[in-house]
């Protein structure tokens, strides 16, 4: 009998994969090239916020392991931040620190499934979610969604199985951008109540939502102690990806079997990040609604240049936080056709390929654009460039 690992019985991750692509292309100065790749900010954070940090390093308490779940004060500041967004209310000890969002979602998951279970997951997927649940050998159950990207209760409902533990939702999507209305999370929350599942929203864009108030009401809903986990990252809001910070809000007897997982994988949160992520939280609201504009103009942006590439046949399927989800029309499919637009456009993308499952035609369709580092200006230029393309479009023998 063939050995697989657990790595092995997943894939190769897309962002290095397709970093790999731009090895040995020059780009010329005057077309330089245009990464979309990745929604991660490349600016650093703002002067106070590294002058906050450069402080927190004389700190001797800095460099030693903290509280498994967190800073108390991290996470007391979270909490009311927390129940101020979505009009509720969240005691600190519903909150744990984590090394990053990603690092929420493997804890999460470590801690309510088991070998064999199920978890539904709406298509297009993020892929490390994916990932995670290969390597705890989990089954991914692909959750499809409708032509704006949304997923639906009723078909959800059609998919669960004595094995399945949960519903996984992102909102704002990434990759697909779009905000989920409240009313698709509440069906698919009492679906979740209604058959003792546990629902979990990755909200690591929350601070990008277009909309204004709270997106939904799941945490004032009967049951949500038991039936929600939210998640969320630092990383985007205060330009601390390096930092490595994220959270869960679930109830404290979960966050208790979290706890095993934080302890034996990171110990704790990285100290450094967590003091800045507890400074912003507590001095850079107003510098974080100027961050949020300007993703808006940029969202703004690709709408308005749009016009460009509809005009060439292709489609914009989702728009929102940092993703656009752009249908193409070109015959060759979006893995190849990722690849060719390095040396050809000098745009570096991630086909849709890396976002559904093998089997799903729906993935050779589709482009992701990661747009947070790609101001109003850029965009223009990013469009301009896949307007000129002029390349063979789908037929009837192109993929579905």
């Amino acid at each position: 009998m063939t050995h697989i690992s657990r790595t092995q019985s997943t894939f190769v991750p897309p962002v290095p994969e397709a970093k790999r692509w731009i090895d040995g292309v020059t780009f010329p100065p005057d077309r330089p090239l245009i990464n979309v790749s990745q929604a991660a900010p490349i600016d650093p954070p703002p002067a106070p916020l590294r002058r906050a940090m450069a402080e927190a390093l004389e700190r001797p308490d800095t460099h030693l392991y903290g509280p498994v779940l967190g800073l108390p004060a991290l996470r007391a500041a979270l909490a009311a931040h927390w129940s101020a967004h979505y009009d509720a209310h969240i005691t600190p000890d519903r909150i744990a620190i984590t090394a990053g969002c990603n690092q929420a979602f493997a804890a999460t998951m470590a801690a309510i499934c088991g070998i064999g279970d199920e978890v539904l997951l709406p298509v297009p997927w993020y892929f490390n979610h994916k990932m995670w649940l290969d390597m705890q050998g989990v089954t991914t159950v692909p959750l499809p969604t409708d032509d704006r990207l949304l997923p639906d209760a009723e078909t959800a409902h059609a998919l669960v199985t004595e094995r399945t533990r949960a519903i996984v939702l992102v909102s704002p999507n990434n990759p697909g951008g779009v905000e989920y209305p409240a009313e698709t999370l509440a069906a698919l929350y009492d679906l979740a109540h209604d058959r003792g599942l546990t629902l979990i929203v990755d909200e690591t864009y929350k601070d990008f939502d277009s909309r204004s108030g709270p997106p939904h009401d799941l945490l004032s809903r009967a049951g949500a102690t038991d039936t929600l986990v939210q998640l969320y990252s630092f990383s985007k809001a205060y330009r601390l990806t390096g930092h490595r910070v994220g959270a869960i809000v679930a109830a404290p007897a979960l966050l208790n079997e979290i706890e095993k997982f934080q302890d034996t994988v990171a110990i704790c949160a990285p100290q450094l990040g967590q003091r800045a992520a507890l400074w912003g939280l507590e001095n850079l609201s107003q510098w974080l609604a100027g961050e949020r504009d300007e993703i808006l103009d940029r969202r703004a942006a690709i709408a308005d240049n749009m016009p460009k590439l509809a005009a060439k046949g292709w489609r914009l399927k989702g728009l929102g936080a940092y993703f656009a989800y752009l249908e193409h029309p070109f015959a060759m499919p979006a893995d190849e056709l990722g690849p060719k637009l390095v040396p050809e456009a000098g745009v570096l993308a991630l086909p849709g390929t890396m976002f559904t499952p093998a089997t799903d035609p729906s993935g050779a369709r589709h482009l992701r654009i990661a747009y947070a580092n790609v101001d109003r200006a850029g965009v223009g230029r990013l469009f301009d460039r896949l307007a000129a393309l002029d390349w063979p479009l789908a037929g009837t023998d192109a993929p579905a």
